[in-house]
């Protein structure tokens, strides 16, 4: 029907909710980022336009469900397939890892490929002063120093997500950049940072 699946659900009393998106395509056609305020957005239209089709769909199949929720999936959108990470690359994203790395598994940043190795990505993270002086103390002393300390921060057992070097931002800020790079399977969920534009 010219819609992408984001995620499907079965929720209690047997509530079947479909999330659907606009394809890529939609997006490259008007040259407008798919994580822009001025984005084109689902409608209510083409949510009864899909639940009309799945609610034939699901009786033709015999699917046992009692109601059918089709929307869209929302400013802070899940990324849950390799695509929706290459879609959303330069997006704000929440990022949420299936071990703790330095006792840490929620980090949020700015998306983008790893060019370590083409199943990598990174997310780019800037880090409030306080957080900062905290996460500059799990470092190596190699990965304070602006080098690219790989692994500098890993546990056995962590997985290979690691924090890279940090470098300031604003000196008068105390603000710090580092860079996360990981996997998909080390994702236990991530989602867009929902950006409202008033």
């Amino acid at each position: 029907m010219g819609y992408d699946l984001v995620d499907v659900e079965f929720a209690g009393a047997g509530l079947l909710r479909v999330f659907i998106d606009l394809p890529a395509s939609a997006f490259e056609q008007l040259s407008v980022p798919a994580n822009s305020p001025e984005a084109p957005m689902i409608k209510v239209e083409d949510c009864e336009r899909v639940s009309h089709q799945l609610t034939h769909f699901l009786t033709v199949e015999n699917i046992d469900y009692s109601r059918l929720e089709v929307s869209s999936p929302g400013l802070d959108r899940p990324l849950t397939r390799e695509s929706d990470f290459a879609r959303f690359e330069g997006a704000e994203v929440s990022l949420r890892l299936r071990e703790p790395l330095s006792g840490r598994r929620n980090f949020v940043g700015v998306l983008m490929r790893d060019d370590s190795a083409a199943d990598r990505w990174a997310l780019e993270l800037i880090e409030p002063p306080k957080s900062a002086a905290k996460a500059a103390g799990r470092l190596s002393a190699k990965g304070r120093s602006g080098s690219n300390a790989k692994g500098s921060a890993n546990k056995p057992g962590t997985g290979s997500a690691n924090p890279d070097a940090e470098v300031p931002v604003d000196a008068s800020e105390g603000e710090m950049v580092r860079r996360l790079s990981f996997v998909l399977s080390e994702v236990e969920r991530a989602r867009l940072v929902p950006k409202v534009k008033f």
